[in-house]
């Protein structure tokens, strides 16, 4: 097979993502060559602005994509939580990875736990789903926008630059961080992002050797959460746009699906539904349909 060229953003995590795409890939095929191409997109570049700002999600993967349009590179691997519901056309979705820790933790100076801050303390995330749920749980903490790579924003927080910093588990782990890890919020206290812990493998349809290759090493388990939570983010038509969270896991033949919508007065809803995993996508329209009949808005 040719040489592959694998497109990546330049942090740190994102070339751990790489790497262990390599390693999947050389599982499927040990002779497979790999070129890593780093490609710095809006959201890298443009870190004194919110993400709301810039245009919500997908600022974190367009250029990779236009990269991978143009033929620049044969693959892309993402956090699949940053990209749109939407694909640009004539590319796929050819494989996901295992799932790894889907769940947000809480990094604060001292090691507190969120019950230990004290009134006013400042909790540093960009993500108005992660502002709303923590506001449930300690509504007198002051919620303030951070961005940056995640050593960075864990540096802050330990370093008392700010008070508490809230972030993925999965990236805390791919970069050997948990030790700074104070609190382990549960999916039930804070849903987590569409996607959260999968990587995701884009490539371009017509390219079946690189396709057939990518399907070798697709995830069945991530395969059909990412399937169900897409269409569940597809059918809100919204990213970063509103406040929205899912979580798809398997038990045996069972599907459950939790969703998290928040509407234009930041008044947020949940719901659960569950079903067979053959029919993953349509549990995710059907759970954002009902979100949506009880009062959540689309900003469709």
């Amino acid at each position: 097979m040719r040489p592959l060229r694998l497109g990546s953003r330049g942090s740190a995590l994102a070339l751990r993502q790489a790497q262990m795409t390599i390693n999947a890939l050389r599982q499927a095929r040990p002779d497979i060559e790999v070129e890593v191409r780093t490609i710095q997109t809006t959201g890298d570049t443009r870190q004194d602005v919110s993400l709301m700002a810039l245009g919500g999600q997908g600022v974190f993967v367009k250029e990779i994509e236009l990269a991978l349009q143009a033929g620049h590179i044969d693959l892309a691997v993402h956090s699949l939580k940053d990209m749109p519901a939407e694909l640009p056309a004539g590319m796929t979705l050819a494989a996901v990875l295992p799932r790894a820790d889907v769940r947000d933790a809480f990094v604060s100076t001292g090691a507190k736990q969120v019950h230990q801050l004290s009134s006013g303390d400042r909790v540093g995330t960009d993500s108005r789903r992660r502002v709303l749920q923590l506001r449930e749980l300690r509504p007198d903490l002051t919620a303030e926008s951070i961005r940056g790579n995640v050593d960075t924003r864990v540096h802050r927080a330990i370093s008392g630059d700010i008070e508490a910093v809230i972030l993925a588990v999965a990236g805390l782990e791919r970069l050997g961080l948990l030790e700074h890890v104070a609190q382990y919020f549960s999916v039930d206290e804070m849903l987590p992002a569409v996607g959260q812990g999968i990587l995701a493998i884009e490539a371009r349809m017509a390219d079946t050797e690189v396709t057939e290759l990518l399907h070798q090493i697709d995830n069945y388990e991530a395969r059909v959460a990412a399937t169900a939570e897409r269409a569940y983010l597809r059918r809100l038509g919204a990213g970063c746009r509103l406040p929205v969270g899912a979580y798809a896991d398997l038990d045996g033949d069972t599907l459950r699906l939790r969703g998290f919508l928040a509407n234009e007065n930041e008044i947020p809803r949940r719901e659960t539904l569950s079903g067979s995993p053959d029919d993953a996508g349509m549990i995710g329209y059907e759970l954002a349909e009902m979100l949506l009949g009880r009062g959540a808005s689309s900003p469709a």
